[in-house]
């Protein structure tokens, strides 16, 4: 009895997998797919990008007491890349992320990150309606063959100062299910979150913000 069930749910559960593979897109189907993106700079070509603002990331970190770091994350990404691969020193980024869809694993600490002030006084972070921040270049240094700094301007808070971002070429080609010629890039950012009045619990909880970026821009 034991094994014509065992049998049955086998069956049961090769046909769900086999139907699955069936069903899914034929580049799933084959055997060794080819990787759609390559390290390749001579793939990228000059044009207008905007963000896939479904796999853009920007994760944050910060030091907890000097114990360990937290961790948060932003997605919904948009904006926009103008590039020329002859003259990657003239590139320009302009970029929007909204605060209020900031993720944390602790839904106490979201809502104290979206929390408005204490009797009508400053929110401890960004309050419960934030704006947008928006991140816009205003230089762009090539470091090495696929890397550069990408200075700009990040408004956040209401308030503006200035970023640069360490930026490496991950990989281009064309994504598999729209056709279209994508280019991904990696980032890091360090950024002193008291530049834009998000003051809360320092020095206990740290000032210095890390920003890590995963960015594929579509060209237009």
């Amino acid at each position: 009895m034991k094994r014509t069930a065992f049998a049955t749910a086998a069956a049961a559960t090769l046909a769900l997998v086999t139907g699955g593979i069936a069903a899914a897109p034929a580049i799933f189907a084959q055997g060794a797919p080819q990787i759609p993106g390559m390290m390749d700079a001579s793939r990228v070509t000059a044009g207008t990008y905007a963000l896939d603002a479904g796999h853009t990331l920007v994760s944050w970190n910060v030091s907890h007491f000097g114990f360990n770091d937290y961790f948060g994350l932003f997605g919904n990404i948009t904006g926009t890349m103008t590039m020329d691969p002859a003259n990657i020193e003239a590139a320009t980024f302009d970029i929007t992320i909204p605060v209020a869809e900031v993720t944390v694993a602790s839904a106490g600490l979201k809502d104290h990150l979206l929390r408005a002030g204490k009797d009508g006084g400053a929110p401890d972070f960004f309050g419960p309606t934030p704006g947008m921040a928006k991140f816009t270049s205003t230089k762009v240094v090539k470091t090495g063959a696929t890397s550069a700094n990408v200075l700009g301007n990040l408004t956040l808070n209401g308030k503006t100062a200035p970023v640069m971002l360490a930026v490496d070429f991950v990989g281009a080609g064309a994504n598999p299910f729209n056709k279209k010629e994508t280019v991904g890039f990696h980032a890091r950012a360090l950024m002193d979150r008291t530049q834009w009045g998000v003051n809360y619990g320092v020095p206990l909880v740290g000032k210095d913000v890390t920003l890590t970026i995963s960015a594929a821009f579509e060209k237009q």
